[in-house]
């Protein structure tokens, strides 16, 4: 089926096979794509290891030569983006035009960490005395390992490897079981392009929790790195502690987007379908509880119920498909019970809740959503759009920050005055002014509160995998 399918853990440059195996499916069919092998205790310390020659061999190489080792994976990845798009369609699900659209923003990662690989400047002190002269550099960190989702397979590991590699450090992946084949495709290409051997390890498993206690309490290991739930991210942080590693989580979201009842309604709800519909809904930067001015209120639902009833749902290789399937049954179930929720305390559902079969769910409106409901507080993480009336600004800056998360939020508005209120006022590490869609290599992404710790992207990215050295010479 695809020249980058690969069934065994990747360490130290060659593919690492067990005795012990789970399959990978295809939400779309729910059949096997292939059976992989289950990395084992011995594996993943070799993996440690591998990463910590690795490591040994490449904080001694210079900037340019990780930046051309980083842009020869770069194109690579380029040159195999119709096979790596069919691959994540395939174990994850979502449409080919937006699989090749994640192809090419993970891509984007690697050639902007290519580039920041020679800008890790340090600083020249200016000198309390005559007799010292007092300067900083920045060095590599050592071994990482992180875990990465299932919803972005490419993205999420391109934008946690690629600094480290540019930073001088190496790298042991646990990817999601659920969608483990593209990061494997990735570490070939990657080992390809000319990578350290063992400067990119990633270990298969179904037994995150063994995984991830290894990988936590190995001395070796001084950063880890995470994307997923809070409630996950809160007990890697725990499991961190006792060996003081850095740490960066982006965690969940529950984000909110205003229209104001100023702004480009047309523009607006266009927005609202990038933001919440990206990926069914399975993002966790997506839209989440949308609060809508009372006075264009109708509006804003006439002029959504009409794009949502139009979207078609079905496998991703499909080219009319606008939204794939739900990664996984218990995912459906999920949004099925916020939706039965909901509805049972007064939300008004817009669009047919049919039973599409298998992991697939139709796009819903529900209008009249309150607090008192589930569906309010909790990621959805799926195609249902929950509406919340507003009368006043203050009251619905209340309302969106009132939230232990903090990830991204969304706003349109044509009054300058409010657009730099709000967006200052919002308590989110992003924040998208008339535009759904924020996601760039070139910036910083994060969160605060329990949203995360650090950012991906932007320059700030390449310092999560910097230690900053202060050195004070007399002379």
């Amino acid at each position: 089926m695809n020249n980058l399918l690969f069934n065994d853990s990747f360490i130290n440059g060659e593919f690492y096979s067990t005795e012990k195996h789970f399959s990978v499916d295809d939400p779309a069919t729910q059949q096997s794509i292939i059976m992989v092998s289950d990395i084992d205790d011995d594996g993943v310390h070799k993996a440690i290891n591998a990463a910590h020659g690795a490591f040994i061999k490449l904080k001694a190489t210079n900037a340019t030569t990780r930046s051309n080792v980083l842009m020869r994976w770069f194109e690579l990845v380029m040159q195999h983006k119709q096979t790596l798009a069919e691959l994540m369609t395939k174990e994850q699900g979502k449409p080919l035009k937006e699989a090749l659209g994640e192809v090419e923003y993970g891509a984007g990662f690697i050639k902007w960490f290519a580039e920041q690989a020679k800008r890790s400047y340090g600083d020249v002190i200016p000198a309390t005395d005559d007799n010292h002269r007092l300067t900083s550099f920045k060095q590599p960190i050592g071994v990482v390992a992180g875990i990465t989702p299932w919803n972005f397979p490419i993205a999420m590991v391109t934008r946690k490897v690629a600094p480290a590699y540019a930073a001088g450090c190496s790298f042991v992946l646990k990817p999601s079981e659920h969608t483990p084949l593209c990061a494997l495709a990735l570490a070939y290409l990657a080992d390809q392009a000319g990578f350290e051997k063992g400067a990119f390890n990633v270990l298969l498993s179904e037994n995150a929790k063994m995984v991830g206690e290894l990988l936590t309490e190995s001395e070796l290991v001084r950063k880890f790195t995470f994307t997923g739930s809070t409630g996950v991210g809160k007990q890697l942080l725990a499991q961190c502690a006792p060996t003081i590693k850095r740490t960066s989580m982006e965690l969940g979201g529950n984000a909110p987007f205003i229209i104001f009842d100023n702004a480009d309604l047309d523009e607006a709800v266009t927005g609202l379908m990038g933001a919440k519909f990206r990926n069914g809904g399975q993002t966790c930067v997506a839209a989440n509880r949308i609060f809508v001015q009372r006075s264009v209120l109708d509006q804003v639902v006439d002029k959504l119920a009409k794009k949502v009833t139009a979207l078609k749902v079905g496998n991703g290789l499909d080219d009319a498909t606008d939204i794939g399937p739900l990664i996984y049954p218990k995912a459906k179930q999920k949004v099925q019970e916020l939706v039965a929720d909901a509805k049972a305390k007064g939300a008004v559902q817009i669009g047919d809740n049919v039973e599409l079969g298998g992991n697939y769910q139709a796009p819903l409106i529900l209008n009249g959503v309150t607090a008192e409901m589930d569906i309010y507080h909790q990621e959805v993480f799926g195609p249902v759009v929950s509406i919340i009336a507003f009368d006043e600004e203050p009251e619905v800056l209340a309302l969106a920050n009132d939230v232990p998360y903090g990830l991204a939020a969304y706003f349109y508005s044509q009054d300058l005055k409010q657009i730099y209120r709000v967006s200052e006022a919002l308590e989110y590490g992003m924040v998208g002014i008339n535009e759904g869609l924020i996601s760039n290599p070139v910036a910083p992404f994060g969160g605060v509160k329990q949203s995360g710790l650090g950012r991906e992207g932007g320059h700030q990215g390449l310092d999560e995998y910097l230690e900053e050295k202060y050195v004070c010479m007399k002379i």
